[in-house]
């Protein structure tokens, strides 16, 4: 029973580390995450197993010390793994131990640049710091076009404006950095009323081809097309890979449709994009919930459930 408990941990911990980090690369793709992390598993003893998720758990409880010895253990019953390096680093950093966080950081990055979350880590330990990437730039592959396309993206979700743009323009031009740099110069700009809604009598005439698909895309969940639904977002995210909306819509689709597994790995993509959006939050969380029970994962579920905001 225990065993099959870790197994269970193991996979909701693959799809959160692994998951989201290859959506950042093909939006919209789905992975059979239970049969990957059934792969991973294998390679792990018992042993390493139990070292890990009880490291895990001393770090959920601040026991910082304890967690990274724990996790050292692990690297030395598999010193190749990045996912310990990038848990090493999240742990001295919430334990303030900046230096030794920013070497593990780096170390993971090293091995997996195109990673969003080592990357995500890095810049977290950067800033307690009051450090940029210019202090670390020798050290990581910086050259790598997806870690520069997860750098802007991180920038953007901090409100670096600035230095995302810098970024961006450092880029080939593709449909990724046109409609980050749009959501950026959006997020610049003072708030003004949009031109592109007005209002004849009790006729909305909205002339955004986004807002337009997601409320058409509303409409069609509150009728329970989920099987148009899934289609229609399944497109949208492949033509609109930033929206959180149309992630959401295609999970819930999958979801509705018997396909729970690859509900949650979409899902958790649109985590990736949210931003200051707490009634959409709600819906992805409530949706993640329901696909997690669904797949008789119900630790996660209620982990789920617990991040829902009251009163939106």
């Amino acid at each position: 029973m225990k065993k099959w408990f870790l197994y269970g941990m193991l996979v909701a911990y693959y799809l959160l580390v692994w998951g989201t980090c290859h959506a950042q690369e093909e939006p919209g793709k789905t992975i059979d995450v239970e049969e990957s992390s059934e792969v991973f598993l294998e390679e792990y003893t018992d042993e390493f197993q139990e070292t890990f998720f009880e490291a895990l758990k001393q770090k959920g409880i601040q026991n910082y010390d304890r967690a990274a010895n724990l996790f050292l253990k692990c690297k030395t019953l598999d010193a190749e793994n990045t996912v310990i390096d990038h848990e090493l680093a999240k742990t001295y950093l919430l334990d303030k131990k900046y230096l030794s966080a920013q070497q593990y950081a780096i170390e993971s990055l090293v091995v997996e640049p195109s990673n969003y979350w080592f990357l995500d880590t890095l810049i977290a330990i950067l800033d307690k710091q009051s450090n940029t990437i210019d202090a670390v730039k020798t050290d990581i592959p910086f050259d790598d076009g997806q870690l520069q396309k997860n750098l802007a993206l991180i920038y953007y979700k901090r409100k670096k404006y600035t230095d995302a743009l810098t970024i961006l323009k450092g880029l080939s031009k593709s449909d990724f950095t046109e409609e980050l740099t749009l959501k950026i110069q959006d997020s610049m700009a003072k708030p003004k009323q949009s031109p592109s809604v007005k209002s004849t009598g009790q006729i909305v005439v909205n002339n955004d081809p986004v807002k337009v698909l997601e409320m058409n895309l509303e409409q069609q969940i509150r009728l329970g097309q989920f099987r148009m639904v899934e289609q229609r977002a399944k497109d949208a995210v492949e033509t609109y890979p930033l929206q959180p909306y149309f992630y959401y819509a295609y999970g819930l689709a999958l979801h509705k449709n018997n396909k729970s597994t690859q509900a949650i790995d979409v899902l958790q993509s649109s985590l990736d994009y949210l931003f200051e959006n707490t009634a959409l939050a709600n819906k992805i969380y409530q949706t993640l919930s329901d696909a997690y029970q669904k797949t008789n994962n119900f630790s996660k579920a209620n982990e789920y459930l617990s991040k829902i905001k009251p009163g939106f």
